[in-house]
């Protein structure tokens, strides 16, 4: 019994712990395929200009991305199943040694009942005994006895249902196994035409490698800009604010509260656009066509459908609004010591100097013609340094 007692504590305590894994992995599997379904409608989109874009590469390369991580999710969860079948399977065997061990004894007591009452029924047992003391225990024994038995009775029934039920969970828990290995396959089947479509779109880029060139220098261009931008304002907000151009920028004390709220929501910031998907991340990457050519990312590049609107990531300043060549306008906005710089809007709403909240529309993406793209570059800075966007945004 005291096998059995135990085996429930284990039942109760691990099932819990692999149910709560599990919905965090839905819940990511969930998110998972939101956005391959978002990057499928934006593939869909620029494929009626090009087939075969840069941008059709970078929406597939961050498609393959997707998929893979949902077929490691699938793989761990199906981990995580075996594991539960293991425990399962072991439980129910514990309670089938224990239930084996219930019934082997509660036979062997009736046995002993039944034999015993043949020689004096329980009446005369009690009636027999030599005074009243002695008929008292007799008594009470006897009931003992009777309860002992009901209580074996119940647990053998106890044991019985709940092993029961752990084989019905068992059943289910392997028919979610067998669901999962279908969805990996069918995953698997995806991504091999997705690769098969990279593959192809690849070999035709390559093709056009002096115009990818001259791109990629007028993006660099682009990214100087910006760099030369925020450089100089925060040269020249630092020698306003210390009067010296070697000084740090010193923060009012509205500023210090909005620079300590913007550090303590790190990874939960609202995106700079109702719906996208990155597609360039930060730092340093090779390049997706060119050979032996890097790219040097000081923010990321996030993919959204014809006619979206900026958003300010949080409450903050407007401290500069200027034009990148090539790259239409940027939007610098200041959060204390930290600055967001928004650059890729055909349309600013907003004006240097004002005050904006988060999630407030501060212009519109422009829509590049040629292939339909649709792409905010989003950059977040600390003092001088370039930090990476996607930690800060919310998952």
């Amino acid at each position: 019994m005291r096998i059995y007692i135990t085996i429930l504590l284990l039942s109760f305590y691990v099932i819990p712990v692999f149910g709560q894994t599990k919905a965090e992995l839905e819940k990511k599997k969930k998110k998972t395929e939101e956005e391959i379904a978002y990057t499928n409608k934006l593939l869909k989109e620029t494929r009626d200009f090009q087939k075969s874009s840069y941008n059709n590469l970078l929406l597939i390369n961050k498609n393959i991305a997707s998929r893979r991580e949902m077929i490691q999710n699938l793989n761990y969860e199906i981990e995580l199943t075996d594991k539960r079948i293991r425990e399962t399977e072991e439980l129910i065997k514990m309670m089938s040694e224990d239930l084996e061990r219930l019934q082997k004894n509660y036979a062997e007591m009736i046995r002993i009942a039944w034999k015993n009452k043949n020689k004096y029924n329980d009446l005369m047992f009690i009636l027999s005994a030599k005074d009243f003391n002695q008929m008292y225990l007799r008594m009470k024994y006897m009931q003992q006895l009777s309860s002992y038995r009901e209580r074996q009775l119940k647990a053998i029934n106890s044991v019985k249902t709940i092993m029961d039920i752990q084989v019905q969970k068992l059943e289910k828990v392997k028919k979610q196994k067998q669901d999962l290995i279908n969805n990996v396959r069918s995953e698997e089947d995806k991504l091999t035409n997705e690769m098969k479509e990279q593959e192809k779109i690849i070999s035709n880029l390559k093709k056009q490698e002096q115009n990818l060139l001259k791109k990629l220098k007028e993006q660099q261009k682009q990214m100087a800009s910006i760099q030369k931008e925020i450089e100089k304002l925060i040269a020249e907000e630092n020698k306003r604010t210390s009067g010296s151009t070697t000084g740090k920028y010193k923060l009012t004390p509205e500023e210090k509260l909005v620079s300590d709220k913007f550090g303590n929501n790190k990874g939960r910031l609202p995106w700079p656009v109702e719906r996208g998907v990155i597609t360039v991340r930060f730092g340093r990457q090779s390049h997706p066509v060119l050979a032996n050519i890097e790219i040097d990312s000081k923010g990321v590049d996030i993919s959204t459908t014809s006619g979206s609107d900026a958003r300010a990531v949080f409450e903050g300043e407007v401290r500069r609004i200027f034009a990148v060549p090539g790259g239409h306008n940027a939007v610098i906005i200041r959060h204390g010591e930290y600055l967001s710089v928004y650059t890729n809007l055909s349309k600013v709403y907003v004006k240097s100097g004002e005050k904006v909240v988060a999630k407030q529309a501060i212009g519109k993406i422009h829509t590049d013609e040629n292939d339909n793209k649709t792409i905010l570059h989003l950059e977040i800075w600390q003092g001088n340094v370039p930090l990476n966007p996607e930690t800060w945004l919310a998952k």
